[in-house]
């Protein structure tokens, strides 16, 4: 076959190969090793590196040599930190599941939704349960509204536009304006509530989890039936994100007493 009449499923296989073989590769490597061990025709490499390069996947040395390149790192940190942050949480959110005797979530934004990766739940007949796997719109959540204001009043208001902010109860902030307020009073003082937004009866108390970048990778909630919902529960949330976030590395300024 021709090799400038190939599809996009072989040029993408065909970068993967190239990558492949300079992860094999002990520091940077010339196009004609790398032309040898994937079988690519050496003006055909040279294309898809130049294409991997522009995207930051490849990077070439003051010699001409190609190499991973910094894109790569980046994302491969993201993938580390989607590991880790479960494994990190868990003893933690078990922790805050003792001082509470309530429902544990961790939760990660996916898109327009917090997706429930993880959940510690006490040992009491009624309790409100999540499963892992399910998922809820940003503003019924208080993480999610704290996700929302880490994206700013602008992406804020292209989420509304996009959502229509349905209403799930009678409590939902399906008005942009009452929303925003209450995504902004959440920002300042570091923590949400869910006051029977999502469904009727659940109260939440939620926090961010952030990595050594300062990104906000997670959140930590506890759900509870709202006449058992408790204000002192708010510092242990707290407390308990930021020992989670300082375990990804993120050094807090804000210590709570």
């Amino acid at each position: 076959m021709n090799e400038d009449k190939t599809s996009p499923i072989q040029v993408i296989d065909r970068m993967a190969g190239l990558l492949d073989a300079l992860a094999a590769c002990d520091g940077s490597t010339s196009l004609k090793i790398l032309s040898a061990e994937t079988g690519l025709h050496p003006s055909t490499a040279f294309r898809i590196l130049a294409s991997l390069i522009q995207h930051g996947f490849v990077a070439r040395d003051e010699t001409g040599h190609y190499q991973l390149g910094p894109h790569l790192l980046q994302l491969a940190a993201k993938v580390r930190v989607g590991l880790d942050v479960r494994a990190v949480a868990r003893p933690e959110m078990e922790w805050l599941r003792d001082q509470v005797g309530e429902t544990v979530n961790l939760t990660v934004r996916q898109g327009d939704e917090m997706v429930y990766v993880e959940r510690v739940t006490p040992n009491r007949m009624m309790r409100v349960e999540q499963l892992i796997g399910s998922r809820a719109p940003l503003h019924v959540t208080a993480v999610g509204k704290l996700m929302l204001g880490e994206a700013g009043a602008s992406a804020t208001r292209e989420y509304a536009r996009r959502t229509r902010l349905p209403a799930y109860t009678r409590n939902t902030r399906h008005d942009i304006k009452a929303l925003l307020e209450d995504i902004g009073a959440s920002t300042a003082r570091g923590y949400a509530l869910d006051d029977e937004e999502a469904e009727l009866g659940v109260g939440c108390i939620g926090a961010l989890i952030r990595d050594a970048t300062g990104l906000a990778v997670a959140g930590l909630s506890v759900s509870a039936p709202i006449e058992r919902r408790q204000q002192e529960w708010i510092d242990l949330v707290r407390e308990a994100a930021q020992r989670i976030s300082a375990r990804l590395g993120f050094a807090s300024l804000t210590i709570l007493p």
